[in-house]
């Protein structure tokens, strides 16, 4: 008798178990699971007419896409020359991108700077103070070409040909230069930023600063990470000036420039704070530094790589600063866009359990 009343115990309380996994667990979990699902919505933002900035970056600009932290967007993006001077170059019509010619007919409101950005993209919750976070999941070339324009740092040496035309061998990923020389293809997005303080207004997309931008950071490749420090609501990533290859310093102020195809995600980082923009590839951390004066964007990255070293692996300021000059690699980024870039990088491997 004890032992039946004892099994008729045991089943009622296995029954109210699973009556209360099955009204209030399992719902729970599912409601995660769909949650989950959601802030992993992928979209599609094509560029055109109404879904660009051109030459600019500014916090009141109207959204081209609204989006959930975790989100993933795919992007298409435009070189930055017009159908006229690409086809005196000697790209047949044709193979001029009809969205390229729809936003230089149909875009009016254009400037300071001369770069075609597709966005922004508004990402809810992000506030001034946040950090975005910017997986770069797939970047690839939306054009059989690209072109290199010649001005920049030493433009006496241009010569006569200001605009030369370079033909892609997908398979092989590389654009013949000559005869002899091959360039390998590495895309990667010349710009890629959030609007910058309210306080600054509408500025140029041509100099990189606190908000990113025109970065020109060729290790910004397929697998890497940008971070931003966000500086209005809803951040409002802008991307951009494809590059389909580049030398570091981007000397004569272009590099293979063309259009691209990329799939980005983005999340919202509340608990992290950043003054100036930093990155991570799947072997090094990566942090800049931008000015007009090239020795004040050194002092700003080296400075930032010792802050990196202290906030983010526990050196204290002394062995940051060591390890900054052992270990890390300082390299110009671009010479040629108002404000210089520079940018530090050290290797993952350094620390154990990275």
């Amino acid at each position: 008798m004890m032992l039946k009343q004892a099994d008729d115990y045991g089943g009622f309380q296995m029954k109210r178990l699973v009556t209360l996994l099955l009204t209030f667990v399992v719902p729970l979990a599912l409601h995660g699971i769909g949650r989950r699902a959601e802030a992993q919505q992928v979209h599609e933002l094509k560029a055109g007419p109404e879904t660009v900035a051109w030459g600019y970056y500014v916090s009141t600009k109207q959204p081209a896409l609204r989006i959930e932290s975790g989100d993933i967007v795919e992007v298409t993006t435009m070189l930055t020359s017009s159908p006229r001077r690409l086809e005196g170059a000697g790209i047949p019509p044709d193979e001029v991108q009809q969205e390229l010619r729809d936003i230089y007919e149909q875009v009016t409101d254009r400037g300071p700077g001369g770069h075609i950005l597709t966005g922004p993209i508004y990402v809810e919750g992000a506030e001034a103070g946040d950090v975005l976070e910017v997986r770069i999941l797939s970047i690839d070339l939306n054009l059989p070409y690209g072109y290199n324009g010649c001005s920049g740092f030493l433009r006496e040496n241009c010569g006569e040909q200001r605009m030369r035309i370079f033909r892609f061998d997908t398979e092989r990923m590389i654009a013949p230069f000559n005869e002899e020389i091959e360039i390998p293809l590495r895309p990667f997005f010349g710009s890629m930023g959030v609007a910058p303080p309210p306080a600054s207004g509408r500025i140029s997309s041509n100099p990189p600063w606190i908000h990113a931008g025109n970065m020109d950071n060729k290790e910004l490749v397929a697998g890497t990470v940008l971070y931003i420090p966000v500086h209005a609501k809803g951040a409002l990533f802008q991307v951009g000036d494809g590059h389909a290859a580049q030398g570091n310093g981007e000397v004569n102020q272009t590099a293979i420039e063309t259009s691209l195809r990329g799939r980005l995600q983005f999340f919202v980082h509340k608990d992290r704070s950043l003054e100036w923009p930093r990155a991570e590839t799947p072997t090094h951390f990566i942090v800049m530094g931008m000015d007009r004066d090239l020795t004040k964007a050194t002092q700003i990255a080296v400075q930032e790589m010792i802050n990196f070293l202290m906030d983010e692996k526990g050196l204290d300021q002394g062995e940051a600063y060591s390890l900054s000059s052992i270990a890390a690699d300082l390299s110009i980024t671009e010479l040629v866009d108002g404000n210089v870039g520079v940018h530090m990088m050290i290797a993952k491997s350094l620390f154990t359990g990275h």
